[in-house]
């Protein structure tokens, strides 16, 4: 006898649920928000301040991600040495360091340690974190403010957690699941970074200089 599916377990309804609620928080993004994040950086950028990036989990990745669209994707001229470039390094890359930090201290201690030989005042750390209450990330963060860092958080949960309200600037995605939340931590930061790519090409272009890069959409 032909077993009964679970309409539970229907995967085209999880599928089109999992839609609705990424199209929801997408919607209900804060724009003004992100405007002023991405005048952080465009002002980190312009006085040679360095962005730091950390995260945990899927967040880790996105750190590299941002990083790499940062210092890479924003590029104009790659072989123009002239070129301002982003100051950007994501503390979730280097293995070695956050494993000899995890094992001699604590897993709480990963990023913070790397901002104590790195971080200056009016650097810029962006925290990238769901629950905005991960031991580690909110030491990293308490440490940049009383370096005087200006610190950015893109967070979940409706609230944001602890960072929530720690941090100078945050995106707050309004979900209390991690996938949506993660995929918007990743749209915002191609978002961000297809943004600065624009306007620096729009400046460049005044000036009659060749534009190299081919990656970055919306033009």
């Amino acid at each position: 006898m032909k077993k009964k599916k679970n309409p539970l377990l229907n995967p085209k309804d999880f599928i089109e649920d999992y839609i609705l609620e990424l199209t929801r928080c997408l919607k209900f993004l804060n724009k003004t928000k992100i405007e002023l994040v991405i005048d952080v950086l465009v002002d980190a950028y312009k006085k040679d301040r360095k962005v730091f990036i950390l995260g945990n989990g899927g967040a880790a990745s996105t750190s590299s991600h941002m990083a790499c669209d940062l210092g890479k994707g924003t590029l104009q001229r790659v072989y123009d040495n002239t070129e301002r470039r982003f100051r950007v390094i994501s503390l979730t890359d280097n293995v070695a360091l956050m494993t000899a930090f995890a094992n001699d201290l604590s897993f709480d201690d990963i990023f913070v340690q790397q901002l104590r030989n790195l971080v200056e005042t009016d650097d810029v750390v962006i925290a990238l974190t769901g629950s905005g209450n991960s031991p580690n990330v909110v030491k990293a963060i308490e440490y940049a403010k009383l370096c005087g860092a200006k610190t950015i958080g893109i967070l979940g949960f409706k609230t944001g957690g602890k960072l929530g309200n720690m941090v100078d600037y945050s995106i707050i995605v309004d979900s209390n699941h991690y996938g949506p939340i993660e995929d918007i931590q990743l749209i915002l930061n191609h978002m961000i970074a297809a943004w600065i790519a624009k306007i620096k090409n729009i400046h460049d272009e005044k000036e009659g200089l060749e534009n190299e890069n081919k990656a970055v959409p919306f033009r």
